[in-house]
This record gives C-alpha cells, structure tokens and sequence, in this order.
C-alpha cells in the first residue's frame, strides 16, 4: 500500500512516498533519500522497510530545485562515467541544501509522519541522508528512538552542528554501515564518530562493510554491491524490530 502524496512544507508544496504494509496502525521510519534523490529505487527500499511492518515517509527534499521528475537522471548511472557526470551536476544543489533548510523541513517530515504512524519514530538514511537521519533525531530527540546510516557523506566537519557533535543531544540507537576508502567519509572521520557515540553513553554500531563503495545500496548505480545491501537491510530490519517492537 504505497503512494505518492502532497505535502505543505515550509518553502512550498512538495512529494513524498508514503509505504506502509496495511491500514492498521504502525510505527514509522522516516526515509531520508540519497544525492540522487526520490526516484525508482528508493521507491523499492521504502517498500521492503514496510514490508516488515512500519509506515515509511520519504520526501522529496529537493523540492526547491524542482519536481521529483525535473530532477530524475536522464542517464543510465549503472554506467561509471554517467554515475560520475551526475554526481558533479548534483553537487551544487546538495550544497544548497543548508542545516538551516533541511531543519525546518525536517519538523514537517516528522509532523506529517504523527499523522500517518504511531510513535516512537525511526529515521534511515543514505549518503547525504545519513546527516539528516542524525540531524533528525537531535532536532525530535523524544520520538526518534533509532537511527540508521549508510554510505554516509560529511558526517563530520568542523561546524559546531557537525553529526558527531549532535550526537550528544539525541536518545537514539544508532546503525552506521560505512562504505569502504569513502572520500566522503574517511576512516579518521568514523573514528570521531565512533569516539563520540561513546562519549554520549549511546548504544551504537559502526562498521566499515568490506569493498563496499560509496553508494553500495543503490541499485540503479555503478556503485551497487549486493552483498553490501543485504547485509544493510538485515541489520535495519534488527535495528527497528528492538528500538520499535515490530
């Protein structure tokens, strides 16, 4: 039972994918997508969260660029060079996308998400995503109990709202599945977080999943490693089944 749906956020209207399993009452998991954005695949992940019986919110976060179809690749990025032409062309709006903007979206991701499911709430995410999952959780820190990120991009920086900062004001449970030699996410930067996760009493796994490239979850991308995504939706789907009861 999925759909697409409109929703009345701070700069506009804009889409979201709403999938749950059934009409009866359930937790929810607020999916926050990848650079790529709401597209196709995303649209099949949200499903097999739901599948294990969650109502799953995934918004279109790039609303202010456009529609989910003005901004869907019009190339094959199953083919290296496209995968990397459109990451330089999405760079830019990835950039735009501030703490400032997406903290005010994100209070209605989770206000519309109350409508739909039943606390307490979950948050996953990918690449870019995984920020905004931590972000989340320190923004609701009362209903966002557990947190998933992988392949995760800037987790941390040397801004006062860095995720390894934020950590502390959160309550969650976190699940961070890392690509491996990400540029993105350097393995003195898992040590921060890793560190800092320790620091704030939170309960937490981090792994580093082996020859997973940046972007290994993502199906429709040369970056795709099967082995890297099963292992990821087996230790989310254990994530929310002790921080949600499902």
């Amino acid at each position: 039972m999925s759909q697409m749906i409109q929703i009345d956020a701070p700069a506009g209207s804009t889409e979201a994918y709403l999938a749950r399993p059934d009409e009866a009452p359930h937790p929810g998991v607020l999916f926050f997508v990848d650079a790529i954005g709401l597209r196709d695949r995303t649209r099949q992940m949200a499903d097999r969260i739901a599948s294990w019986g969650y109502v799953v919110l995934m918004p279109h976060v790039f609303y202010r660029e456009g529609t989910v179809a003005d901004l869907a690749p019009t190339m094959d990025l199953r083919v290296p060079e496209n995968r990397a032409a459109f990451g330089q062309e999405s760079l830019p709006r990835v950039q735009r996308y501030t703490a400032e903007l997406s903290d005010a979206d994100t209070h209605t991701w989770v206000e519309v998400l109350s409508r739909h499911a039943t606390g307490p709430y979950a948050t996953t995410g990918y690449c870019m995503g995984a920020r905004l999952a931590v972000r989340a959780a320190a923004l609701h820190p009362d209903q966002i109990v557990a947190v998933g990120g992988f392949h995760g991009a800037n987790l941390v920086d040397d801004t006062p709202t860095s995720c390894h900062r934020l950590v502390a004001r959160t309550h969650a449970e976190y699940l961070f599945g890392h690509a491996d030699h990400d540029t993105f996410n350097p393995a003195e930067a898992i040590t921060t977080l890793e560190d800092s996760l320790t620091a704030a009493g939170l309960t937490a796994t981090s792994a580093i999943y082996p020859e997973a490239p940046h972007g290994f979850t993502m199906a429709d991308t040369s970056s795709y490693q099967e082995v890297g995504t099963e292992r990821m939706f087996a230790e989310l789907e254990d994530l929310l089944a002790r921080t949600l009861g499902q």
